[in-house]
């Protein structure tokens, strides 16, 4: 008799070309985000496509949800398919928005250009690449475990790339990742094919405005230079935050090493007049900066609190003023996740780690994010710890110019994925 494994594998091979052809689709609609373009085009695309293999499916408009509106309306798709008999269910989640182009491509990044064992395109690696390979896997399973037990999700959500309030955030405050509707989620975000990704470091969005006074540029003792006073806090970062960053260690598995310490990222700073446009052709008016305003991104770790992480700056910040005169700011809170990691021994995470071992005859690292992605809305939303993200391409790729996924990656992704439901959804499984 041939070995169930054996036969996913011959089934996944045989849609080798499939895979490919589903990939060049996927990255042939231009999902742009910001602002948000073609989600509609995309899930009906998908729609269209489950639907053939038997998938119930809904579309969801995140309405209300940032970045919704007419013009770009947040929409996201949840297939189901049940089995035979009740079980549980395996969810796989890929959102469907790509970053923006950026320069230096030497191909079409809409083209989906096959070359040299790759596909070539924007969101080819994070992560077109990966929600292909599990469609081609949950196929590829029903093909041959056509009497499984429980039940298979796919959704194609939005604005993960933006935070995901959009999608998934929306999706898990409606009970669509409720512990009693879904029991594994697997994310086919790319960490290589050879790792299971656990979780991610927690992060604090922050913006900081430094206040001073108007004045003429001819006379600046007249006014109060906010721009100074910004210099002054990022002296003091220098010479205390990053040092103490540096030192703050975690025992989570965070790739790459230099993740494994806290870190702050300076991610914009504006002072003075606004920007002139770009047909201007004049000269800037001789003003004294009365504001300047930086965004802060602060990346902290299982073992820190985030009212510590608050406190760290506030603290910073009283530094300053003690030394300056007349120092006034304001700091607003953007947004704040919470650091996560789902157990070793949780069962999505057993049943990936037998996958990767039967398919790529090794034991796969276990790993943490250095940043966020939406496994943080179905812990802390949906109350779902049994998550992880596993899929092919290499992260390093992503958001660069002539991104692409290997093809030989995504094939054993998808056997990876095939084996797992095996594991997780029939009697004779290895989860």
């Amino acid at each position: 008799m041939i070995d169930p494994m054996d036969r996913l594998f011959t089934q996944v091979d045989t849609a080798r070309d499939a895979l490919v052809d589903l990939t060049r689709d996927l990255v042939r609609i231009p999902t742009l985000n910001p602002p948000g373009e073609y989600y509609r085009e995309i899930c009906e695309f998908l729609k269209t496509r489950l639907e053939q293999r038997g998938f119930a499916v809904e579309m969801v408009r995140a309405e209300g949800a940032p970045g919704d509106s007419d013009v770009y309306p947040r929409w996201n798709l949840v297939a189901r398919i049940e089995g035979r008999n009740p079980g549980d269910c395996v969810h796989f989640n890929s959102h469907i928005d790509v970053v923006d182009v950026g320069h230096g491509w030497t191909v079409d990044p809409f083209e989906g250009v096959v070359r040299d064992g790759k596909v070539f395109g924007r969101g080819t690696c994070d992560m077109k690449g990966g929600l292909a390979a599990s469609i081609i896997a949950a196929e590829a399973f029903l093909d041959i475990c056509p009497d499984f037990s429980g039940a298979i999700e796919i959704s194609a959500t939005a604005d993960e790339e933006t935070g995901g309030y959009g999608g998934v955030a929306y999706l898990a405050e409606r009970g669509y990742f409720s512990p009693d509707r879904v029991q594994h989620v697997i994310i086919p975000e790319p960490l290589n094919k050879d790792r299971i990704c656990l979780g991610h470091r927690g992060v604090w969005w922050a913006e900081l405005e430094t206040k001073g006074r108007i004045g003429h540029g001819s006379m600046p003792f007249l006014g109060d230079c906010a721009v100074r006073h910004m210099g002054d806090v990022i002296a003091e970062m220098e010479t205390t935050l990053f040092p103490a960053l540096a030192e703050k260690r975690t025992a989570m598995p965070v790739v790459p090493e230099g993740a494994r310490q806290s870190t702050i990222n300076l991610n914009s700073i504006h002072g003075g007049q606004d920007e002139l446009p770009d047909d201007f052709t004049g000269f800037p008016a001789p003003v004294v900066p009365d504001s300047c305003r930086m965004v802060i991104d602060r990346r902290f770790l299982i073992e820190e609190d985030i009212a510590d992480v608050k406190q760290e700056m506030a603290d910073l910040l009283a530094r300053v003023g003690a030394r300056r005169d007349d120092f006034r700011f304001e700091l607003r809170d953007l947004h704040e996740v919470q650091p996560t990691m789902t157990k070793r021994d949780a069962p999505v995470v057993r049943a990936v780690e037998n996958a990767v071992i039967h398919v790529l005859d090794k034991t796969p690292d276990f790993v943490v994010s250095p940043g966020t992605y939406d496994q943080k809305h179905i812990d802390r939303i949906g109350r779902l710890q049994n998550c992880i993200a596993y899929g092919p391409g290499i992260l390093d790729l992503a958001h660069q110019p002539d991104e692409y996924v290997g093809i030989d990656d995504m094939v054993d992704a998808a056997k990876v994925m095939s084996v797992a439901l095996s594991g997780l959804l029939t009697e004779n499984g290895e989860g």
